[in-house]
């Protein structure tokens, strides 16, 4: 049940790709007429492309470097900055620089996929070309709406569709392969490599369409937490794998017969009753293809929160078993956004595939380089053994990124600004909090000795009242901004403190029985870290029954959560510029109220107010 769900979700991006991948890597060879051994030499491309990337890269080598269970470049991320790698600051502009590129993607896939489907309206009647964008409008509006349902949900009713898209492509690619059994020829690499020597400066151009059977790879690794490393592997080989190479050489064989089917093999293939259930099919594909980057861009997004690349946000799980199924709102919404505003600037799938490709090449590069570092680090690869096996892939990669960038001024600047914007956040999330917490350490107290003068008995001593006060702090050495104003305003403290930081591991799950950490300060004050792996929600409320494991005692009714409300004021002189000052206050007021992020009892929480310059 894995396995089909998979097909849905992890598969649909990958899937839909012989829509429109050999007619754009046509279109720059066509103008002249097609030769056979440019037929057979464009097909030998793409099956060896999905053959290295797809299959050697992605489902044999990259699933295996999982943070237990986790992938996608965060999650590598994460995993090397366990290692404490010499190479930290070069990672981590790495990290982010994939998972924005990834973001890029999310928008474009969707986008591209649902247009290049509906267009097939126009072969069944003319009559409907003025139709296609609104019609893909409503497709799209209700795509995203159904994502708060949930992974589950949604691959429940997608899967078992994709699955039969798949045998329908696999099936019609068997019944063309006839055409011409020539096309067989494909299988041979030679034939790939002396259409890139024969066709020169054309060949690169090519490449960049080519690319296209493989939209959907990097889905593929950010999505194995909602599903798992078996699963994904089985329905690859058994099921995507087989039905992608039949319809490629079914394509191929149909436009050797053919020439005039150039103009778009994938939807000439079917015959004119099979026509019209065929579109219909294959936008229900598209739909369901969009799901992939759909729901790796919530995984990415909750990663980066949890690391510390992006402010708080929204995240609402959708499963009581996959804790990897979540729904981020406010992801969903931009996304949407970015995907509207690309449907209605470029109008057609043909337009949008000339800005696809260098977001995608450009992660995939990424992921490659942060694997040296894996097998370097991890599985403990020397680096000639590491770098014998992935240089000819970082090659062939590179080729590819830079035959993509021959098409940015061709609409291949939209990945490129929309990756660039998610970076700056990025990067001005992760140096402004930096910063913050260094100002704000200047003034803080340390906590030891703080509650050792508390402590000392004295006329001017604060009151004790009864329950139990819970300061939420980021930093447990040094006394909470909260603590400090409670006493200096309200003059009282309660008969018991707990001074409570919520720490994420650089793993995705955290069990139980580490969850809670306490350290006992004085009689009246103690410390409580409570341990989440960047996976979980980071749930206090739920963990309150890890307390009294850890031997606190509390009553949860006489109990306060004390949280420190800063109110940030911009400075020329923080070390940032002023627009990323503006910027970082901007992100820091959008996130997520702490009480409702952290789950805390919302009867129960105390804000107190204090102005910090940046």
């Amino acid at each position: 049940m894995l396995s089909l769900g998979s097909v849905g979700v992890v598969y649909g991006d990958i899937g839909t790709s012989p829509l429109y991948a050999f007619r754009e890597a046509l279109r720059p060879v066509a103008e002249g007429g097609v030769t056979h051994e440019e037929v057979i030499g464009l097909i030998s491309l793409m099956i060896w492309t999905l053959t290295v990337i797809v299959t050697l890269k992605y489902v044999l080598f990259l699933l295996r470097a999982d943070n237990q269970g986790e992938g996608g470049t965060l999650s590598l991320l994460a995993l090397l900055m366990k290692t404490g790698s010499r190479h930290a600051s070069l990672l981590f502009v790495m990290g982010i620089a994939g998972a924005a590129l990834f973001l890029g993607d999310a928008m474009i896939t969707p986008a591209l996929s649902v247009l290049s489907a509906v267009e097939g309206l126009k072969l069944v009647t003319p009559e409907l070309s003025d139709y296609v964008v609104p019609i893909s409008v409503l497709i799209l509006v209700v795509l995203f709406a159904v994502q708060s349902l949930g992974t589950a949900a949604v691959s429940k009713f997608f899967g078992p569709i994709t699955a039969i898209w798949f045998i329908v492509m696999g099936g019609i690619g068997i019944y063309h392969v006839q055409d011409d059994l020539s096309i067989l020829a494909a299988f041979n690499p030679l034939h790939a490599v002396l259409f890139m020597f024969d066709e020169g400066y054309i060949g690169l151009v090519v490449l960049g369409a080519v690319f296209l059977t493989v939209t959907g790879a990097e889905a593929l690794y950010a999505d194995l937490g909602h599903f798992g490393r078996r699963p994904i592997q089985w329905a690859w080989f058994c099921l995507v794998f087989p039905a992608l190479t039949l319809n490629y050489l079914g394509q191929g064989a149909l436009v050797l017969k053919h020439p005039e089917a150039a103009s778009d093999p994938f939807f000439l293939m079917f015959p004119k009753w099979a026509l019209l259930p065929a579109v219909i099919l294959a936008t229900a594909s598209t739909i369901i293809a969009s799901q992939a980057v759909i729901t790796g861009a919530f995984s990415l997004t909750r990663q980066a929160i949890h690391l510390g690349f992006l402010p708080r946000m929204e995240i609402f799980h959708t499963s009581e078993t996959q804790t990897g199924q979540i729904y981020l709102p406010m992801v969903n919404a931009l996304i949407l956004f970015g995907v509207m505003v690309l449907v209605f600037m470029f109008g057609s799938s043909e337009g949008l595939a000339t800005a696809y490709g260098i977001s995608v090449t450009g992660a995939m590069v990424v992921t490659t380089v942060m694997a040296f570092e894996f097998l370097r680090v991890r599985w403990r690869w020397s680096v000639l053994w590491a770098l014998s096996v992935l240089l000819p892939l970082l090659a062939l990669e590179f080729t590819f990124l830079a035959a993509n960038l021959l098409k940015i001024h061709d609409g291949g600047y939209v990945p490129v600004i929309i990756a660039g914007a998610a970076m700056v956040v990025m990067w001005t999330w992760t140096r402004g909090t930096k910063i913050l917490r260094e100002k704000t350490r200047r003034i803080e107290v340390p906590l030891a000795s703080f509650v050792k003068s508390i402590e000392r008995k004295s006329e001017h001593a604060p009151v004790t009242v009864n329950g139990t006060a819970i300061f939420l702090t980021s930093d447990p050495d040094f006394a909470p901004a909260a603590l400090m104003h409670n006493i200096k305003h309200n003059h009282v403290l309660h008969e018991q403190n707990f001074i409570l930081t919520v720490r994420t591991s650089n793993t995705p799950k955290v069990s139980p029985a580490e969850r809670c950490v306490t350290r006992k300060i004085s009689d009246r004050f103690s410390c409580i870290e409570l341990h989440f792996g960047f996976m979980e929600t980071q749930n206090v409320s739920q963990s309150l029954a890890l307390f009294r494991k850890c031997g606190v005692k509390f009553d949860i009714m006489s109990t306060s959560f004390y949280l420190g409300r800063r109110k940030l004021v911009p400075d020329a002189q923080s070390g940032m510029p002023r627009w990323q000052d503006r910027l970082y206050i901007s992100l820091a007021n959008a996130a997520t109220d702490p009480s409702d992020y952290f789950r805390l009892p919302t009867n129960r929480v105390v804000e107190l107010g204090s102005h910090v310059i940046i």
